[in-house]
């Protein structure tokens, strides 16, 4: 596998303005139909809402692979160390939660319908890579013809928005929610945690058309860090706003999300529920406790006295909701991806403080297996640089079970109050399902 690690590389074979391919988010979805390993990153051109997100390299990264290469995949936390400053290939992949059992002493048996392996990296047979409104093409074979993928590109019919989202229904009632949340709370008031990322699953089943799904769902909420993810008839539909790290050369950027507020269509109404999540005593104190824990994860591994809080609890805004987000910095040198993973993952936003400690209650009162919920899914590129969302606001399915998880949470503290979490879990519930409904009435 080494000599694949090391020595293979992209190709650039072309490149095209992205203005002469109409619908290009759609076609490099529906291209995915065809490859059982394909993944697409879109940042919408900063389009999330009225204050973009920084520090975005690309517009757009999409991938596609047969997956017929096996030796071309990443399969096994250890690989990941053979990636070393010397690399000049790209892969796009994921992290799912459950790695943390490869990083830490953890363990997890709670019911998994998706069944994602736990760790999956692939080097993409075609990369196409858009910035400043220019396509580049790549290939891993140069004999690859650059306007033989255009054409295939352009021929690609469209079909019309029309999949409608089985029913999902939360795996657990609102009785026992409370139960769990007061539960978790006990801990919090006998100091075992300051905070716990506490999740409740939303499931279904059916037939569901994943390509046309995920094209509402960006259409309707155009997020920073949206992911399409395909691995054979495992699906991953993301519309994140959140980045858990990025890697340029030897800075480091973590941007974790704490604090949510709905959006409303009345301006005034809009404007106050903005001013409420900037003024919160409750949700700046959740923000603050993660950012210290990101700045205690990246302190590992960073240059000593490099570690920076660049933006504390600053607001952005999203269709549906705004949300509460700091930007941490730090500077590292000579660490492989495989150390900057063992100190910084699960990220705090999705598990608590201390972490390791609320993984084992997460563990103990969560009734499924996230999967890529609350992992990282992006890519990682040449002299390994990287960047990687969080995994929230997304859909996992499983087409051979036909299974849909749509997966909510929020950070219980002992300020927490249940009901108003339990209504935050719902409002999150409702966004999806309001991005496929309104897609669908389009």
């Amino acid at each position: 596998m080494e000599c694949f690690l090391y020595f293979c590389r992209m190709y650039k074979i072309g490149e095209i303005a992205i203005s002469k391919l109409p619908d290009h988010q759609a076609r490099f979805v529906e291209l995915a139909r065809h490859y059982e390993l394909s993944a697409i990153l879109d940042s919408n051109s900063h389009a999330a809402g009225d204050t973009p997100i920084p520090y975005r390299k690309y517009d757009l990264i999409a991938g596609y692979s047969t997956g017929k290469k096996d030796t071309l995949q990443i399969l096994q936390l250890h690989e990941l160390e053979q990636l070393g400053p010397s690399n000049q290939d790209w892969y796009l992949g994921y992290l799912s939660y459950d790695l943390k059992n490869q990083i830490e002493d953890l363990k997890s048996a709670n019911p998994d319908r998706i069944q994602w392996p736990p760790l999956l990296f692939f080097k993409p047979e075609i990369l196409f890579l858009l910035f400043n409104e220019t396509l580049y093409i790549h290939a891993e074979n140069a004999d690859i013809s650059a306007d033989g993928l255009i054409k295939t590109l352009l021929s690609i019919e469209i079909p019309a928005l029309q999949t409608r989202l089985p029913e999902l229904k939360a795996s657990i009632t609102r009785k026992t929610y409370l139960e769990k949340v007061r539960g978790l709370q006990t801990h919090l008031h006998r100091g075992d945690i300051y905070e716990v990322n506490y999740c409740m699953e939303f499931s279904g089943e059916g037939s569901l058309d994943p390509y046309s799904a995920h094209r509402q769902i960006t259409a309707q909420t155009p997020a920073p860090f949206s992911a399409f993810f395909r691995y054979r008839d495992l699906f991953l539909l993301s519309a994140s706003p959140e980045r858990f790290l990025q890697k340029d050369k030897d800075l480091l950027i973590s941007q974790p999300i704490k604090g949510t507020a709905p959006r409303n269509t009345d301006p005034s109404e809009d404007l106050k529920n903005r001013d409420f999540l900037q003024t919160s005593l409750k949700e700046r104190a959740e923000n603050i406790m993660i950012t210290d824990l990101v700045r205690n994860d990246l302190a590992r591994i960073a240059v000593k006295n490099s570690v920076q809080v660049e933006e504390l609890c600053g607001i952005y805004a999203f269709p549906h909701v705004f949300q509460m987000i700091s930007t941490i910095k730090a500077r590292i040198e000579k660490k492989n991806m495989l150390e900057i993973i063992r100190a910084t993952f699960p990220m705090g936003s999705m598990t608590g403080a201390p972490k390791i400690r609320a993984m084992e209650l997460i563990e103990e009162y969560e009734e499924m297996k996230r999967g890529l919920y609350s992992g990282a899914v992006g890519y990682i590129g040449p002299e390994m640089d990287f960047d990687l969302n969080v995994v929230i606001r997304s859909l996992q399915y499983n087409a051979e079970h036909q299974y849909i998880s749509y997966i909510a949470g929020s950070a219980i503290t002992a300020m927490a109050d249940p009901e108003s979490e339990y209504q935050e879990c719902l409002l999150k519930a409702y966004a999806i399902k309001q991005s496929l409904s309104d897609a669908d009435n389009a």
